[in-house]
């Protein structure tokens, strides 16, 4: 362990200054307080880490920043916040992660993927409506139920409606085909 050099500085202007100076690491610590702010810097060779305290606001500036706590952390405002990555941001959980709002929730991307290993839910409560709206949409399973307990409308430019094997309509009240022209058509056609 080498010599550490350790100076401390009193002035009536300028308050006081701790330093501790580290020539074999290459490594200068200083706490400074001047009557208004304190300013701890550790600074390195290549980093260097600051955390000012004021009155009103604790500013941490630095390489790497880690909180690691062994049960919980508790993070309230009571105004706006903001949480930004200019790289990738990764949120984990090992159990079960909720995210709430009592106003409005917007969800923005390149591409937004959901994947659900069991079950995908999207719903909205009461007389809420669900808009799903793209240049182009698709929907793909191994079986797709589409019910309404009141009315379901298709409508497009051209709507068509193909199975490999068997397609079947049917209605329990009035069933009715309307065009301007109708073709019906296949090898065996039986009508009644």
């Amino acid at each position: 362990m080498g010599t550490k050099v350790c100076t401390v500085v009193m002035a009536k202007d300028g308050g006081v200054t701790v330093t501790v100076d580290n020539a074999d690491d290459k490594i200068t610590q200083t706490i400074a307080m001047d009557g208004t702010s304190i300013t701890i810097t550790v600074k390195g060779s290549d980093a260097t880490s600051t955390i000012t305290q004021t009155a009103e606001k604790v500013a941490i500036s630095c390489k790497q920043f880690e909180v690691t706590a062994s049960e919980t952390i508790t993070m309230t405002s009571t105004k706006a916040s903001t949480y930004k990555s200019d790289n990738t941001l990764d949120l984990k959980s090992a159990k079960d992660m909720t995210l709430a709002s009592d106003k409005d929730v917007s969800i923005s991307g390149t591409n937004v993927k959901a994947t659900g290993s069991t079950k995908v839910s999207l719903s909205g409560g009461g007389q809420s409506t669900l808009d799903l709206s793209s240049s182009a949409a698709k929907l793909a399973s191994l079986e797709v139920d589409a019910s309404g307990t009141s009315k379901v409308s298709v409508k497009g430019a051209m709507v068509e409606v193909k199975a490999d094997a068997t397609l079947s309509a049917e209605s329990t009240g009035i069933a009715t085909l309307k065009g301007s022209m109708t073709n019906v058509q296949g090898n065996l056609v039986n009508l009644g």
